[in-house]
């Protein structure tokens, strides 16, 4: 069986160390130090995508070739693994896309990016807080009957839920025996509204700051109350756009270790020259690196690659392996996935290079290389 062996500084969870990662098969089965590697480019686990909607011209509820195109432009952006996010639709279209992904996952291309499941963002959201979500599609989980959510539950990984809608605290114990990590997003949550959706099993925070209750201190609300639980995980779009620069070191410094995730959040309008378009049937615009809703400039998802959210983070003073963590163990650690995401032996090979710049160079997914370039304009990205 030929061995890869691959040189570079090496990514590892405690620091950056010149090395070598030795590798059969699918499988890493060495990792040691090797001087030679200190002028070899940086060595990383391959990059992972809770939360992403499209790249490249193609949408996550798409068809199936449209599934494969997004795998495809995602694994040349350096994600390995991602989870195809769906928007709020109405529930039979969410059945749907639950059933497409399922029957795409069997046969998914090799030079894509492997899903992991999938992740639905509504309908159980606030509509005063529902950002970019179409408010006709929005549901009460009071409403729903169980039997209508029974066909979204395989291979359902993430869900958005807002803890304050009424019957949300079931739902979202309903989810966690299920296997489903639910996550607190588009809420307009006091903080106790907010504990009580973590302690009835939620595990995650959609789109920290974004289509939330903040940090006020007469009125705390959901953000205040992920900051504040350590066992929490939260997300963070690093475009620049979504939360202001100054707090993400802020985020990285109140968070433990292992539990800030970098989501892109991107849509298909990423990685392309379009400049208008529509999600979940409303109109869209881009512009500066921003998309927003046509009807009234409100931020609609992101633009931006993770491996761009990674390089952006380390730029606002954060450490490299924890940038890299937050793109690559951190949310497999959430999805309770521990075959790959670090550089040890016995992980699955999904490796990512980066230059100096923290640019992609190429990307190994099971043990395969794929050349590429970034499917993006880094300057179109960057605030």
């Amino acid at each position: 069986m030929n061995r890869v062996v691959v040189l570079g500084r090496l990514v590892l969870e405690d620091g950056v160390e010149p090395g070598r990662v030795e590798v059969e098969a699918d499988r890493i089965v060495a990792v040691e130090p090797d001087a030679a590697g200190a002028a070899g480019p940086f060595v990383a686990p391959g990059f992972v995508d809770l939360h992403v909607h499209g790249w490249g011209g193609y949408d996550a509820m798409g068809p199936e070739a449209a599934l494969d195109g997004m795998s495809r432009a995602l694994l040349r952006g350096g994600v390995t693994s991602f989870l195809p996010t769906a928007m709020t639709a109405p529930l039979d279209e969410l059945a749907s896309f639950a059933t497409r992904v399922r029957r795409w996952s069997a046969v998914t291309p090799i030079d894509g990016a492997q899903p992991l499941g999938f992740n639905l963002e509504g309908p159980f959201l606030s509509v005063a807080k529902r950002g970019a979500q179409n408010v006709a599609f929005i549901r009460a989980p009071e409403d729903v009957a169980v039997t209508d959510l029974e066909p979204l539950v395989d291979g359902l990984r993430v869900a958005t839920v807002a803890p304050e809608v009424p019957g949300a605290l079931d739902l979202i114990r309903w989810l966690r025996e299920r296997g489903v990590a639910p996550s607190l997003g588009h809420s307009e949550a006091s903080a106790p509204e907010a504990f009580a959706g973590y302690d009835a099993g939620a595990v995650g925070t959609t789109h920290l700051f974004n289509g939330m209750s903040g940090v006020d201190h007469h009125a705390p609300g959901l953000a205040t109350a992920a900051l504040a639980r350590d066992d929490i995980f939260v997300e963070l779009i690093a475009d620049g756009h979504h939360v202001d620069r100054a707090l993400w070191p802020i985020i990285f410094r109140a968070k433990p270790t292992g539990r800030v995730i970098l989501i892109s959040d991107a849509v298909w309008l990423a990685g392309t020259d379009n400049r208008r378009g529509q999600l979940g049937g409303l109109e869209v615009t881009v512009e500066d690196g921003r998309c927003t809703l046509a009807s009234d400039g409100r931020l609609a998802s992101s633009l931006i690659a993770l491996g761009d959210a990674v390089r952006n983070v380390v730029a606002a003073g954060i450490d490299l392996p924890v940038a890299v963590a937050a793109a690559s163990r951190n949310p497999l650690a959430m999805l309770g996935v521990h075959d790959r995401g670090r550089l040890a032996p016995g992980q699955r090979a999904d490796l990512v290079e980066l230059d100096d710049g923290l640019g992609i160079r190429r990307v190994m997914r099971a043990g395969r290389w794929f050349e590429t370039t970034s499917p993006h304009t880094r300057a179109s990205q960057e605030a």
